[in-house]
């Protein structure tokens, strides 16, 4: 049996994290910018620039981009026999040669990169011999779902001579590659289209990118383009300027990527997307993604007395807005688009993790994630039926299609059913947050109603407070195949009650039989009156702190006397590794709302502070880990500063504040841009 204490602020691991921030202490973060003054490529970890469909991962060597992730493009290769996420054409890949000589990163010295959250751009910097200072950034723009920009400066210190090549690359697991040139003539422009096409794995999708220079010069003067075709997964497009000494150049890459899971015609559609961006121009593209941005940081924490703290929680901010976008119907998998890590698959992580801060701080965003759900509501009427149960069974793993993509080795597929109740609530929130009505009645029902029909048939009717959930996965995931697990018979419970109550709001006839069942399943307790985890629960390490979700954000578990019993005996029960990050964070919001400043700042740090990766503190899934970002993590700890610290709180009225209490060693926390109304919430230090 294991038993494991909690995480100890003089443990080794805390020792090492504290010698690894010295060289930082001495200045103040930018609450803005998270800057790398130094790049060691063996230990790098990119940071992702998105824009809720198109993810742009940066790379240590210059001009490189480690991959291209396009939100919703899934196909089955490699891993499990599912569907996975593709990486894309590599569209803003590209070399620049100095007198001859291509630059590569034993050239660059003073290199520098900095991702400016507030912008959503990424600039890498730095400086070759002493014939020239070079710096460029690039950009997934807000306002174009498919489209990205990389801008290129040159400051020359000696007369030099330059190529700079635009280089479209084909990822290994793409075929049947087709590559194309194109130039286009126009009164006031001439359009240079490098453009390729290629099938999915199994060729269920056409995947297409294009790009074109945007150059400053008036057109006639601009610099004559070369193609160059190397082979069937690279092609590329060049031009040569010479420059004096003192002299800046200028020029931009515009590029689009889309598939056939997206556009019925993606080959024309992304030269399309590419010539609409060049006639834009480079300015009007830059001032629309500011636009943009400057729009979702409306909704904002602000932090006072904790400088990192601040810098951290928007970089958190910064990846959910970045992972997400309106008007879709995506919902982000743990890794949003920072990569390939868990397939791309949806998860509770979106329902229950991320989900929140989205639905508090941008509705709107947060309506994609629900609206994937219902989209896929008959695939999870139909895992129900061939699973023996009535109503909607959602998918452990769901992809593009929404049928059960967890690879069959994994018994979270079959088993893990609590993710049903989560989609449910999920729905139900969406409703408590906007109180739209017929919204509720058209798309919240239909969830609500159907996953509340799937607990009252999974249920074993076994008498009066017997109504057991048999054979699970607990979102302790460490616990398979146990009977009446806390935190999935408790979430049973409040999808029931919450498809009860929609019916009451919209004149429907509830079916009885959801209250009966609610009533009747039980909610175990140790001899001690700890709440037990699951039947056969005695002790052991877990995971994830399943009980503790009961207190939030389930709200089945009220009583404050039994909060804390249940936080102090489970905050010793998970292990210093191996397990994610959200724990930890909700440790933190419950002391928060129990009164404890000092718990609440430990289990804050805790929840993320030893899973930061250099250069630019993205989140790994667990402490020690190598996969991020883990945005699951991120949307964990901003509920915690949200619901926890700015005492936050979703109701069927809307949202309301409560009583609570800042981290030790913070002065204040402001929310703005709550919910619809747009409102802002403070907490001050306790006087």
């Amino acid at each position: 049996m294991l038993v494991a204490t909690h995480f100890s602020p003089k443990s080794s691991l805390w020792a090492l994290l504290l010698l690894l921030c010295l060289p930082l202490a001495a200045q103040t973060p930018d609450p803005w910018r998270i800057t790398a003054g130094k790049v060691d490529p063996s230990n790098y970890y990119g940071v992702t620039v998105a824009n809720g469909m198109i993810g742009l991962v940066s790379s240590p060597a210059p001009f490189q981009l480690k991959s291209v992730v396009l939100a919703g493009a899934y196909d089955q290769y490699g891993r499990g026999r599912v569907s996975n996420f593709l990486n894309s054409f590599n569209l803003l890949n590209m070399y620049l040669e100095v007198d001859g000589h291509r630059l590569n990163a034993q050239d660059a010295t003073n290199f520098r990169q900095e991702l400016d959250m507030q912008r959503a751009a990424f600039t890498t910097s730095f400086d070759y011999q002493d014939k020239a200072t070079i710096s460029y950034t690039y950009y997934a723009l807000r306002h174009l779902p498919y489209t990205v920009l990389l801008d290129v400066s040159v400051a020359a210190k000696k007369d030099v001579a330059l190529t700079a090549a635009s280089v479209m690359e084909a990822p290994d697991a793409l075929r049947d590659v087709q590559n194309y040139y194109n130039e286009i003539d126009r009164p006031h422009a001439t359009l240079s289209l490098l453009t390729s096409s290629a099938k999915s794995p199994t060729g269920k999708l056409l995947l297409c990118a294009s790009t074109s220079f945007l150059f400053a010069e008036p057109h006639g003067q601009e610099p004559r383009i070369i193609h160059e075709m190397w082979d069937n997964s690279m092609h590329l497009m060049k031009f040569g300027k010479a420059l004096k000494a003192g002299q800046t150049y200028a020029y931009s890459v515009a590029g689009s990527s889309i598939t056939s899971a997206h556009h019925p015609d993606p080959l024309n559609e992304a030269e399309r997307l590419t010539i609409f961006a060049r006639l834009e121009g480079r300015q009007r593209l830059l001032d629309f993604h500011q636009k943009a941005w400057k729009e979702l940081w409306q909704s904002d924490i602000q932090i006072t007395g904790d400088a990192q703290a601040q810098q951290d929680v928007h970089s958190m901010l910064y990846h959910l807005y970045s992972f997400s976008r309106a008007g879709t119907d995506y919902s982000p998998s743990p890794m949003g688009l920072s990569g390939l890590g868990y397939n791309g698959h949806v998860f509770w992580d979106a329902d229950l993790w991320m989900y929140p801060a989205l639905l508090v701080l941008h509705p709107e965003i947060a309506k994609s994630l629900v609206e994937y759900r219902f989209r896929r509501l008959d695939l999870a009427r139909r895992n129900a039926f061939a699973h023996g149960y009535q109503g909607a069974m959602y998918p452990w793993e769901s992809a593009d299609t929404g049928v059960e993509e967890t690879p069959v080795w994994a018994l979270s597929g079959p088993f893990e059913h609590h993710i049903s109740a989560c989609v449910g609530l999920a729905a139900w929130q969406y409703y408590c947050v906007t109180q739209d009505r017929d919204w509720l009645r058209e798309k919240g029902w239909p969830m609500l109603s159907a996953t509340a029909d799937f607990w009252a048939s999974r249920v074993e009717r076994n008498g009066a407070g017997h109504y057991d959930i048999k054979n699970v996965v607990a979102s302790d995931e460490w616990a398979e195949n146990v009977d009446n697990d806390a935190f999935t018979n408790a979430a049973a419970q409040a999808n029931l009650r919450a498809a009860t109550a929609a019916a009451k709001l919209l004149g429907l006839r509830a079916n009885p039989d959801w209250t009966v069942v609610a009533q009747n399943i039980p909610i175990l307790k140790m001899p001690d009156g700890v709440t037990q985890e699951h039947a056969t629960y005695h002790g052991e390490g877990i995971k994830q702190g399943d009980v503790n979700l009961l207190a939030y954000p389930l709200g089945t578990i009220t009583d404050p006397d039994q909060i804390k019993k249940d936080l102090t005996y489970y905050e010793t029960r998970v292990p210093n590794e191996g397990t994610p990050a959200m724990t930890q964070a909700i440790f933190a919001l419950l002391y928060a709302r129990l009164g404890d400043g000092g718990k609440a700042q430990h289990f804050f740090q805790d929840a993320y502070l030893p899973n930061l990766l250099p250069p630019f503190r993205v989140i790994a899934e667990t402490k020690g880990g190598t996969n991020p970002y883990f945005a699951t993590g991120a949307g964990g700890v901003l509920q915690a500063v949200l619901m926890g610290f700015g005492g936050l709180e979703i109701t069927p009225l809307g949202i309301t504040q409560r009583k609570t209490t800042l981290p030790t060693g913070w002065q204040s926390v402001k929310i703005t841009g709550v919910g619809v109304g747009r409102r802002a919430y403070s907490v001050p230090v306790a006087k």
